[in-house]
């Protein structure tokens, strides 16, 4: 292309820009949109070559997502233990296993067919979901019947369990009796139960069972998966909102981002144990100025409770509906405390995983402190997930100018047990409250937390509009999002989220040309969000090299 400025024509262009809402025609010079209208309108900025190749297609801004793991890319090389079928980064549908009994004979088969040299490696799965199965408990007793001698972990969906076997169990030294700790359930027999929680005894487990730190991260490999699933789905900016980025896999990030094929810009957000507040802050600094133009650092992810799913989400009274036990603290509050305030003084952005509405509590709460004490300082702090805010936690971070990003998918995937087992159903109707921080001016996005539910920002859209369970339920209606506000979560609020709504997220002169053509209109009612096919994605790092 050189500075040639060639003209797109397509049936219609969402931009969202609320100044122009709708085109027919974006003019591109380089990697950027110089021309947004009609024929016209291109051609007076310079146009020259009028491409129709979309002509009958739907143009938008490339989604962003917002929270997902660029680990997508490597765990589907271990046994996968859902219970929905899923379609792994090579687009091939993977079968849900939904008894217990489909997920232990997946285990044994990759034991079988596991060569006897690689077995000191273990065996380990992902994606088991106990609540989604009837409540059937998985425990070292079930994975003992696939090898006793083997070590065989399991990972939960949410990503903040493991359940592992007594080999495993040995490996990392806790088959003791009565032992204390609030990660790990014991039987009745005083040992523990096999199911080890939270983010510290997940870390000591999975290095036994063939999953490392690096693979966690994502590999090489892993990376080049998750960039084609990127693309299939049409997104051209993507989070891996938690790596504990080491410089081998720095290193590796940024030599693969310069290849011609990687084709999306990649937030990678540290997640550091053991590093004192002041330390986080600084490594991200550094890591902030290794940046390039498809690889982003200089972020911080904090995770300060579990899953609600997995009953490891710090809640508010009156408790778990089915009176489990409150979940758990993932991190210091004090260590919260310090990198808020550290953050502010060096400009390193800071994203905080809560689940529960007690942990979102102590988000705001720690975060008003942190701004009282820096006054006049510039934040963008965003919550994620925070799923159960109510009424006055919502109005307290508009108040503080607090972002959220909303789990959307987590309806569907476990609406009917929320309802059931896990809050009840006046506290499921309000969980991922999108509508209410909306009309609250709450700046916000929507995702899915891949690997956890699936990667696919038109999915996330459709279970933000229509707020439906897997059995069809309708939970929360007042809560529901209108499609324009669904796809401006998945485009420019998602932007906002990271800080880059001067780049990406609308159609606007000035900003790259990241584009998603899509068959049909997602603002069509007719259209099922759902359905919609991604007719192309284009980065603007390949616009040369495809017109």
């Amino acid at each position: 292309m050189n500075d040639e400025i060639v003209c797109l024509q397509a049936q219609s262009i969402l931009t969202m820009n609320k100044r122009k809402p709708l085109a027919t025609h974006i003019a591109l010079r380089n990697d950027k949109i110089v021309a947004v209208g009609n024929e016209a309108d291109c051609r007076k900025a310079g146009a020259t070559r009028l491409i129709d190749a979309f002509h009958q297609g739907f143009i938008l801004p490339g989604f962003v997502e917002g929270h997902s793991h660029a680990m997508e890319g490597t765990i589907w090389e271990f046994v996968y233990c859902g219970f929905d079928t899923r379609t792994n980064p090579q687009g091939q549908k993977i079968k849900g296993a939904v008894t217990l009994h489909e997920v232990l004979e997946r285990l044994k088969d990759k034991l079988r067919t596991t060569p006897v040299e690689k077995l000191t490696d273990g065996v380990a799965g992902w994606g088991f979901d106990a609540l989604v199965l009837g409540n059937n408990a998985l425990t070292r007793r079930e994975l003992d019947n696939v090898s006793s001698e083997v070590p065989v972990g399991v990972i939960h969906q949410s990503l903040h369990i493991v359940t592992a076997n007594s080999a495993l169990l040995r490996q990392i030294d806790i088959l003791r009796p009565n032992i204390s700790h609030p990660g790990i359930p014991l039987g009745v027999d005083g040992l523990p139960t096999g199911e080890l929680r939270g983010p510290d005894l997940l870390s000591a487990a999975c290095g036994f069972i063939g999953l490392p730190q690096e693979l966690l991260s994502c590999d090489q490999q892993g990376l080049i998966n998750f960039n084609a699933l990127c693309r299939s789905k049409g997104v051209t900016t993507a989070t891996d909102l938690a790596n504990p980025l080491t410089d081998k896999t720095v290193e590796m990030m940024l030599r693969q981002a310069d290849t011609p094929d990687f084709s999306i810009t990649l937030v990678s957000l540290l997640r550091s144990q053991g590093l004192s507040g002041e330390a986080m802050v600084k490594r991200a600094a550094e890591l902030k100025a290794r940046s390039s133009e498809k690889i982003r650092f200089g972020k911080i992810k904090l995770v300060v409770d579990g899953s609600i799913q997995g009953f490891t989400a710090r809640i508010r009274s009156p408790g778990y509906f089915n009176g489990a036990p409150n979940g758990l603290w993932y991190v210091d509050k004090n260590l919260l405390l310090q990198v808020l305030s550290e953050s502010i003084r060096q400009g390193i952005q800071v994203h905080i995983h809560t689940n529960g509405d007690e942990a979102t509590e102590l988000v705001v709460n720690s975060i008003e402190h942190t701004i009282t004490t820096h006054p006049n300082c510039r934040h963008r702090f965003v919550i994620q997930h925070c799923q159960m805010a109510d009424a006055a936690l919502l109005g307290r971070m508009s108040r503080l100018g607090i972002s959220a990003n909303f789990f959307a998918n987590h309806l569907y995937f476990w609406g009917d047990q929320h309802w059931k087992y896990t809050v009840g159903p006046e506290r499921a109707a309000r969980m991922n409250p999108c509508r209410s921080a909306a009309e609250l001016g709450i700046d916000f996005s929507i995702h899915s937390d891949a690997p956890v539910t699936p990667l696919d920002p038109l999915f996330t859209a459709w279970c933000s509009v229509e707020r439906t369970t897997r059995s069809g339920r309708v939970i929360g209606e007042q809560e529901r999002l209108t499609r324009e506000q669904a796809l401006h979560a998945i485009t420019l609020g998602a932007a906002y989220t990271l800080e880059m709504e001067n780049e990406i997220g609308s159609l606007d002169v000035g900003k790259r040309a990241d584009l998603v053509v899509l068959k049909e209109n997602p603002l069509d009612l007719h259209s099922d969000l759902r359905q919609i096919q991604v007719l192309k994605t284009i980065h603007a790092s390949q616009i040369q090299s495809i017109f």
